[in-house]
């Protein structure tokens, strides 16, 4: 182990460390046993505190043998590496952003945080399992990562149900069509696999995030609720809730939370998600929040206060790491980790450097849109992949990789041999660049359409059902 000694400080991983300090330990023990000269065991000592003490800095916990370091602890050093690299892509709760025209790299986004790659054999299996063909979210790669959804494919195999929990940050009244993303995945998981929904809705941390009142924040989650009704959820089977709401009146839920806020450190979450001394407690206690949907007893009206059922995560990768902490505190307060599924982002009309904004009229395209605005909007600032001129587009062709247009086509149009063929013709020039946002226009307006007709239907007390702790129908 003296090879320690010449170790620059940040250039090994969490595991690298306690590897070094499992064998410093035994070799601590052996030269006690074999009652060394006393300047060799102070020596091999004075080497073990120093990596207790590099450890500590590294993952944020006291070095314990026989506990390898958590995900969290993984977490911690993933961000400390992309703070110190450039070229990385930027990806957090709060920020999305690549300098690159084809949008995040997922495959180096996988590695970064540790997941596992959604391969055409989860995929097959989930059809095996599930008996329906896969979301054309699983075919096409949209939902591209997850953690553990073969554990819950086993379960299920098994006879052993499972829930899932997803959720929504209510910034704004309107939602766009990126939001509709996870909601619509959500809503086929649930359909094929027949199980109970919690759509949990962040107006506290909105508050906290945000220039907004509490009023502001309560009154834009009922309404987003209302987006989300509208996508067709089982009220028999889904419950949606308010954290300004819920949390006071569920004392297991609040358990739940305090729990998890006691098994977290501070300098943990300042690794997780970048908090500074001058962020205000809210935001710092706010993570502990977001997790505890993930354990059933949270919403015992719907478990009986059972807290041994799996819960699976549909979201977009960014809320990742609320779930690798979750993941790290779960064992230590009996529960089991939750599973999840991570869908890549839905990119602005700009181009796919950063995702869609609710805070930018331009960069979204709303639910609220009329087709006149759909049309204007994806005319005037979808970003093109093709060539300057008719000439040279017919001559080489453009891009699909880099056109938004095609990009939200790949969400939204669910006919794969279509979808190929208009691949095929804009990469042969065959087709232009305004006959392929003419094609995304016609896609998106009915879809745009029916979905404001199915929001008119919901009733102020239709929400009011859906937002009442109540049971539901779970055989479990």
């Amino acid at each position: 182990m003296t090879d320690c000694r010449g170790d620059g400080e940040g250039t090994n991983s969490p595991m690298e460390v306690y590897e070094k300090l499992t064998a410093q330990g035994e070799e601590v023990r052996a030269l006690k046993t074999a009652k060394a000269e006393k300047a060799e065991i102070d020596a091999a000592v004075q080497l073990l505190l120093k990596l207790k003490v590099d450890y500590k800095q590294l993952t944020g916990q006291d070095y314990k043998a026989g506990c390898p370091p958590s995900e969290t602890s993984v977490a911690l050093e993933n961000r400390a590496s992309a703070d110190g690299a450039n070229d990385e892509d930027t990806v957090d709760p709060w920020n999305v952003s690549t300098s690159n025209a084809k949008g995040v790299d997922y495959d180096k986004l996988i590695v970064r945080f540790g997941s596992s790659k959604i391969d055409k054999e989860l995929v097959d299996r989930i059809e095996t399992v599930s008996g329906q063909k896969p979301h054309h979210f699983l075919r096409r790669g949209i939902f591209f990562s997850h953690r553990d959804m073969h554990q819950v494919l086993d379960a299920y195999e098994k006879h052993k149900s499972f829930y899932l929990y997803t959720g929504r940050g209510p910034s704004s009244e309107a939602m766009h069509v990126g939001h509709l993303i996870p909601f619509i995945f959500t809503k086929w998981l649930q359909d094929v696999f027949d199980i109970p929904l919690v759509i949990q809705l962040t107006d506290d941390e909105k508050y906290l995030w945000k220039d907004l009142t509490l009023e502001e924040c309560h009154r834009f989650a009922v309404e987003n609720a209302k987006d989300i009704i509208a996508c067709g959820f089982d009220v028999n089977k889904t419950f949606i809730f308010s954290d300004l709401e819920y949390m006071g009146a569920s004392p297991e839920f609040y358990r739940n939370v305090v729990k998890i806020q006691k098994h977290v450190t501070f300098n943990q979450v300042k690794g997780i998600f970048g908090f500074t001394d001058s962020d205000c407690i809210g935001k710092i206690s706010f993570p502990a929040i977001q997790a505890a949907p993930s354990f059933s007893n949270s919403f015992p009206q719907i478990f009986k206060g059972r807290k041994d059922i799996q819960c699976l995560i549909p979201c977009a990768i960014d809320q990742d790491p609320y779930f690798r902490m979750t993941r790290d505190v779960a064992p230590r307060i009996g529960h089991p980790k939750p599973a999840l599924l991570h869908s890549t982002f839905f990119p602005a009309l700009q181009g796919a450097q950063t995702k869609m904004s609710a805070s930018d009229a331009n960069s979204s395209i709303f639910l609220t849109d009329t087709p006149k605005q759909i049309k204007n909007k994806v005319n005037k600032h979808a970003f093109s992949g093709g060539k300057d001129t008719v000439e040279e587009h017919r001559k080489y062709g453009g891009n699909p990789d880099v056109d938004v247009a095609f990009m939200y086509l790949t969400f939204f149009l669910e006919d794969d041999e279509q979808l190929e063929k208009i691949r095929q013709d804009y990469i042969s020039g065959a087709l232009l660049t305004g006959e392929l946002k003419k094609l995304l226009i016609e896609t998106l307006q009915p879809i745009i359409s029916q979905h404001q007709e199915q929001r008119k239907k919901v009733t102020d007390e239709r929400v009011k059902h859906f937002m009442t702790p109540r049971p539901l129908n779970f055989n479990f």
